[in-house]
C-alpha cells in the first residue's frame, strides 16, 4: 500500500529509535541508582574527578528519560494506528431484500488498472478510505517525465473517478492524486 505521506516512514523510524534509546537509558539509570543493576556501585563516581551529584538529580534524570521514552513510543504507536485498514463496503438499496459486500481493495483494482494503461503512466495504485457515507480516494500514479500531468489528471477526474462513483453508488468522492516520477520525486495534486 502506498502512503500519501512517504516522509512519515522516516519520521516514525527515527521516533521509534529515539524512544527506545531514551527508554533504555532511563531504565539503566534507574536500575543503577536503585541498585537493581550492580554494574556500578552506588558510591562510585560516574565521571572521575567530578563531585557526585545529589541522589535526587539521578532519579529526576532517570524519570524524565523514561517519560520521554514512553511518550516517544506512544507517539509511534499513534502513528501506526493511522494506517487505514482495508474495509468492506456494503452496497445496499433501500428497498432491496439483500445486500452486497465488497472489499475496498477489490473495488479500486480496476480503476488502478485503467489509470495504469493511460499514456505516460507507468503504474497506478488506488486506496479507498473512509466510511461509505464519507469515502476518500487516494491515487498514486507513477509517470514518465514527458507525461502530460494535467491531461492525466483531467482524464482521471473526467472518466475514471465518475465511473467508479457510478459503480459504487457514491454521490461524492474526494480524490487525492500523488504523481511520482520515475526518478522517485513526486508532485502532489489534491
Amino acid at each position: 500500500m502506498n502512503l500519501p505521506n512517504r516522509p512519515a516512514r522516516l519520521n516514525r523510524t527515527l521516533l521509534a529509535i529515539l524512544g527506545l534509546v531514551l527508554l533504555a537509558a532511563g531504565a539503566f539509570a534507574l536500575g543503577t541508582a536503585t541498585g537493581v543493576l550492580p554494574l556500578l556501585g552506588k558510591d562510585s563516581e560516574l565521571v572521575p574527578r567530578l563531585a557526585v551529584p545529589p541522589e535526587w538529580v539521578s532519579i529526576v534524570v532517570a524519570v524524565v528519560a523514561v517519560l520521554l521514552g514512553l511518550l516517544c513510543l506512544r507517539w509511534i504507536f499513534a502513528q501506526l494506528g493511522r494506517k487505514p485498514a482495508n474495509t468492506t463496503l456494503r452496497l445496499e438499496e433501500p428497498e432491496s431484500a439483500g445486500s452486497t459486500s465488497l472489499s475496498t481493495s477489490v473495488a479500486v483494482t480496476p480503476l488502478a488498472a485503467e489509470i495504469g494503461a493511460y499514456p505516460g503512466v507507468c503504474k497506478a495504485a488506488a486506496r479507498l478510505d473512509g466510511k461509505r457515507s464519507e469515502p476518500v480516494l487516494h491515487l498514486t500514479v507513477s509517470v514518465t517525465h514527458e507525461a502530460p500531468l494535467s491531461a492525466i489528471r483531467e482524464r482521471i477526474a473526467g472518466e475514471a473517478v465518475p465511473r467508479l462513483k457510478r459503480a459504487l453508488g457514491f454521490e461524492r468522492l474526494p480524490v487525492t492524486i500523488e504523481a511520482r516520477f520515475r526518478d522517485g520525486s513526486s508532485a502532489r495534486v489534491d
